[in-house]
């Protein structure tokens, strides 16, 4: 691979670099890793969730658990590289660590990292309980448990950060701003595949836990959702290179609906008949009910937000060009086929068995066409290089929000717009 040599950068006003040399001069090695952003983790998210799918799909074949194995360790040597070169990003310059948890754009992609951490839980279970012992079960109850509680912080501190440091147009609204909670859209389906193996006792903790967090992570992400509705409404359609990301929205409904109903499924097997009420019927078999209705409420407005999004890449597919958007291709869509593959256990539909195993063929085809698209992006420069990533406006905002922190109006961050 050729690099190019180091550049002068010179950041201007709005947060645009400008470049002081017109023709196109070699970057570095070292220059490249400093604008290793955080978006780069939906990569490891878009892997795990397609090998989550791949454990999980109901129509198999021999040798379909072998792939999803090797899918899942490569997801975890992937994001043991991805954390070595975010680290190295730090060291080199340390003033990007802070300054990306609330940068108007990289920012909001730090949840990425969480959801990858919770995707490497899922399919540990999904992979290796059959493999393990007694302990297992219990290292998955403390997993669990310190999971949710970094991502419950994630989501009250990077709101708490935005709503502090940074002024974001609501005519700019993506559904990246649900990121920050996305890490708690998918405790519900973690608790749910780690459930079988747990004891009574834990058991009904991560089931309540489960419920509890995937509540509010999609009561935080319907907020989300009106805002974004006012953007598609009375503004424009984000540029055509990131519209791939519009599939964000199709996570939050998708992934509840399968936690939900994940959940409610085995809520008879942990739940007493008289857990609650003295009556006749079997509480469990109340909850089971109740919580699959609650999942199959929503699990269309998973679908809706993937035809609109689908028609609106279709339309700018002429004008689309590479970003890490593209990553978005796989993982929402992953939580919308689980949430098929869950109704369809339930329900008993060879229909709805078929539809999954036909969005996990696609999910398959699309991961290597991505994948495919972002090592070419990666060889010709046209990301992880200055001006071109995420943090393109970061040499402002590392050393500005500081200094202007009492100035509303300083602080104000314009975002780039072949970034909206």
């Amino acid at each position: 691979m050729r690099f190019r040599e180091k550049k002068q950068i010179d950041y201007g006003a709005e947060g645009q670099e400008e470049t002081k040399d017109k023709p196109p001069q070699f970057v570095g090695l070292r220059d490249r890793i400093t604008h290793f952003t955080w978006p780069w983790f939906a990569a490891t998210m878009s892997t795990g969730a397609l090998a989550v799918v791949l454990g999980n799909t109901p129509n198999t074949f021999r040798g379909l658990q072998t792939i999803g194995k090797v899918v899942y360790i490569f997801d975890i040597v992937l994001f043991l590289l991805f954390n070595g070169l975010m680290i190295t990003r730090f060291i080199l310059v340390p003033r990007k660590l802070m300054a990306s948890l609330h940068h108007p754009v990289e920012g909001l992609f730090h949840g990425t990292y969480w959801v990858s951490v919770a995707l490497i839980l899922n399919g540990a279970y999904v992979f290796g309980n059959p493999n393990t012992g007694p302990w297992f079960a219990k290292a998955l109850e403390v997993c669990f448990w310190m999971y949710c509680g970094v991502a419950f912080t994630i989501g009250v501190v990077q709101y708490s950060m935005f709503f502090r440091m940074e002024r974001l147009n609501v005519t700019d609204a993506v559904p990246a701003w649900i990121f920050p909670i996305y890490p708690l859209l998918v405790v519900g389906t973690l608790a749910g595949t780690i459930l079988p193996a747990q004891p009574n006792g834990p058991s009904w903790n991560i089931f309540i836990g489960g419920v509890l967090l995937q509540g509010v992570a999609w009561v935080v992400s319907f907020l989300m959702y009106a805002i974004y509705m006012q953007r598609l409404m009375t503004g424009n359609l984000p540029s055509p290179s990131t519209r791939p990301g519009m599939y964000v929205s199709v996570g939050p409904a998708g992934y509840t609906a399968a936690g939900l109903i994940s959940l409610a499924n085995q809520a008879p097997t942990f739940i007493g008949a008289n857990y609650w009420t003295q009556s006749p019927t079997h509480d469990g078999d109340v909850v089971r009910i109740v919580g699959i209705m609650a999942g199959l409420f929503v699990i269309l407005f998973s679908y809706w937000f993937f035809f609109i999004t689908t028609v609106a890449v279709v339309v700018g597919a002429h004008k689309m060009s590479f970003s890490l958007n593209w990553w978005a291709f796989i993982f929402p869509n992953a939580g919308m086929t689980l949430a098929t593959i869950q109704a369809g256990k339930v329900l008993n539909s060879n229909a709805l068995n078929g539809i999954a195993s036909a969005l996990t063929v696609l999910l398959v085809i699309m991961w290597l066409f991505t994948a495919v698209c972002c090592i070419r992006a990666l060889y010709r420069g046209e990301i992880m290089w200055p001006g071109k990533d995420e943090d393109k406006s970061m040499e402002r905002i590392a050393w500005g929000w500081q200094s202007n922190r009492h100035n509303p109006d300083a602080r104000r961050v314009i975002v780039p717009e072949d970034l909206r």
